[in-house]
């Protein structure tokens, strides 16, 4: 497999477009300076009509989408994701108000959006329109729903299986924070519960395998087999090799099983990355030392990686979507929200410094080759 040779860092003032010369990568360009980009779709070389999509969170301006067909050299707003109007009658706790796009993803046909509150969007046409999927929005069991670092629930992963190319069918998984994780095997029209497994210690013992209870912070599947899927929850890393029919906790985790990221390699679904940090109030490193765990078992043993990254007074944080891998499963990049970026070439073993001074950052993303 080639290696990626561009990215994308999304941050609280704008979208950075990385390129690679040689070993190196290097900031070539910015995109809406000084404005922040919550999420970011990249272009794909299999999907050449697909446009690459950036989200925009404006604060009192609203949120934004654009879209780009030149890889990001130019941009074009297009239409945002509504929600419809809010009917008198309602039974919920929350506005029906778009209040930011978190998560970005895209099947053969279509392009996906998880939403804080937590809506599911999908747009046929690259942006020009987006239509809820109202079957989860107006399932009774969303009303369970609980905000997490957020006061709203929303959905930050859209895992959609690329062997499904008949919409009807498109299989689609999204991991809510806080409200576990949704299936769907007809392309949004009905969904199941699919945490089956996940405990919350946070939640009284009664309630602790409440699905709607469980604080997923992200969930990714591995290309070549999408049914193997990894999840870093509140209370630990989980994983499932049956499509989120069940889900089995990873024990023995070194350093800490606490964090919010996972990438997993798309040829291999034993190998899979996580960024630990010290839980809840704190969220920072585990002694203020940065590393990466990796394991190639699915779990059995981990690799605490730290060669290249900072291993004393740091206090970054890795976020949802702060890491990801390449299609030839041994390029990372990882963003921190205190604004450090990292490349490895060698699947972690070793860092090399992009930036330390960059804004805070919202999700990277490797351009699909």
């Amino acid at each position: 497999m080639t290696m990626s040779a561009r990215a994308w860092v999304a941050t609280r003032k704008g979208l950075f477009e990385l390129r690679r010369a040689g070993e190196r990568w290097d900031i070539a360009a910015v995109s809406f300076l000084g404005e922040p980009v919550s999420a970011v779709l990249p272009a794909d070389a299999s999907a050449p009509d697909r446009p690459m999509i950036a989200a925009l969170n404006l604060g009192h301006f609203g949120v934004k989408c654009h879209a780009s067909d030149d890889r990001g050299r130019t941009w074009r707003e297009v239409s945002t994701p509504a929600f419809p109007l809010q009917p008198a009658e309602a039974r919920d706790d929350i506005e029906w108000k778009l209040l930011q796009i978190w998560s970005l993803a895209a099947s053969s046909d279509a392009i996906w959006a998880g939403t804080l509150p937590g809506g599911l969007f999908r747009s046929a046409d690259g942006g020009a329109t987006w239509q809820l999927c109202e079957s989860l929005w107006n399932d009774p069991r969303r009303h369970e729903w609980m905000g997490g670092g957020y006061d709203v629930p929303g959905i930050h992963s859209i895992v959609l299986d690329p062997r499904d190319r008949d919409p009807q069918h498109q299989r689609v998984l999204v991991g809510v924070s806080t409200g576990g994780a949704w299936a769907s095997s007809d392309g949004g029209r009905s969904w199941t519960s699919a945490a089956r497994g996940m405990r919350a210690d946070y939640m009284p013992p009664e309630h602790a395998f409440d699905a709607n209870a469980q604080d997923v912070h992200r969930i990714v599947a591995c290309a070549s087999h999408p049914e193997h899927l990894w999840c870093q929850h509140h209370n630990g890393i989980w994983r499932s090799t049956d499509a989120a029919a069940s889900w089995q906790q990873v024990t023995g985790v070194p350093v800490s099983d606490f964090g919010f990221t996972v990438a997993v390699d798309p040829s291999d679904p034993a190998r899979a990355w996580f960024a630990p940090a010290v839980a809840d109030q704190r969220r920072v490193p585990v002694d203020a030392a940065l590393c990466v765990l990796r394991t190639d078992d699915g779990g059995r043993s981990f690799a605490a990686l730290r060669a290249g990254l900072p291993q004393s007074h740091c206090y970054d944080l890795v976020y949802r979507h702060g890491l990801d891998v390449g299609t030839d499963g041994r390029t990372l990049l990882m963003g921190s929200t205190t604004g450090g970026l990292w490349t490895s070439d060698d699947g972690g073993d070793r860092w090399q410094v992009v930036s330390t001074t960059l804004p805070p950052i919202h999700a990277v993303a490797l351009e699909r080759s």
